[in-house]
């Protein structure tokens, strides 16, 4: 893989989770737009089968749980079978809740379970592709500055400035950056590079079931543009991260400089 030498993602085969939606839709489409092949991955339920369809024959489905070692093997699998190769991994399945801690007027502590579930898909699950993707990576032939591929992680601005009610959302994306260094550390013998960035406030399918009022709020509390972000600009930095080879072990803000207030 020669992504220092490339003005685009031309040739590159990228596996991204959470694909059939938001982000990870828009990353696909970006990735297949520049001349590269995408591995769509997302639950069976999903729309990732007409999305892949649509796409064309650049793109290939594999549907899977993140969490699920046979199904995610799998998917990399199909990345060497299909197109011959895997060069990077982008990871935006995620979910989310909404429950405090302690709800004093219900007298509920927050359910374990739920808190479980959350860290199991988002830090779990993205770990998970993070191992399996870099075996295969690995086995490229690095090019002329030893680089054999990148993997991308989506944390959130959660990590940081947490809201009432995202303890365990939180929890997972701080988890995230978290390991994004030692991770980096990990593969940097191999070549392949780490990075996450922490996305804002983001017109992604689960805010947008959200009231208009609300959605409008949000996004009026963005210092500059004072919008919601679309998932297209999030899919632009993740080439930007593709093509910069010294972007490593770092976490980046696409926020609009929002700085949430509990």
């Amino acid at each position: 893989m020669r992504i220092e030498a490339r003005a685009s993602s031309d040739g590159l085969v990228a596996l991204v989770t959470g694909g059939a939606s938001g982000l990870g839709r828009a990353t696909a489409e970006r990735v297949v737009r520049q001349g590269g092949r995408a591995i769509l991955v997302d639950l069976p339920s999903s729309d990732g089968a007409a999305v892949a369809r649509e796409l064309g024959d650049a793109c290939a489905w594999a549907p899977a749980d993140v969490t699920s070692e046979e199904e995610v093997g799998a998917a990399v699998a199909l990345a060497r079978e299909k197109f011959g190769r895997l060069d990077a991994a982008v990871n935006c399945a995620g979910i989310a809740i909404a429950l405090k801690t302690y709800n004093f007027k219900r007298n509920t502590a927050h359910g374990l379970a739920d808190f479980q579930r959350v860290l199991h898909v988002n830090v779990v699950g993205s770990f998970n592709v993070i191992r399996l993707a870099a075996g295969e990576i690995g086995r490229n032939e690095p090019d002329c500055s030893g680089q054999r591929g990148v993997i991308i992680n989506t944390a959130s601005v959660a990590a940081y400035d947490g809201q009432v009610g995202q303890v365990a959302y939180s929890a997972s994306k701080g988890a995230i950056v978290g390991m994004t260094l030692p991770i980096a550390r990990d593969l940097a013998s191999q070549g392949i590079r780490v990075m996450t960035i922490a996305p804002g406030l983001f017109a992604t399918p689960l805010l947008m079931t959200l009231p208009e009022k609300v959605r409008d709020f949000l996004a009026r509390q963005v210092p500059f543009p004072s919008r919601l972000g679309d998932p297209s600009e999030y899919a632009q930095l993740v080439q930007s991260i593709l093509e910069n080879p010294m972007l490593n072990g770092e976490v980046i803000r696409l926020d609009g400089a929002i700085r949430m207030q509990p």
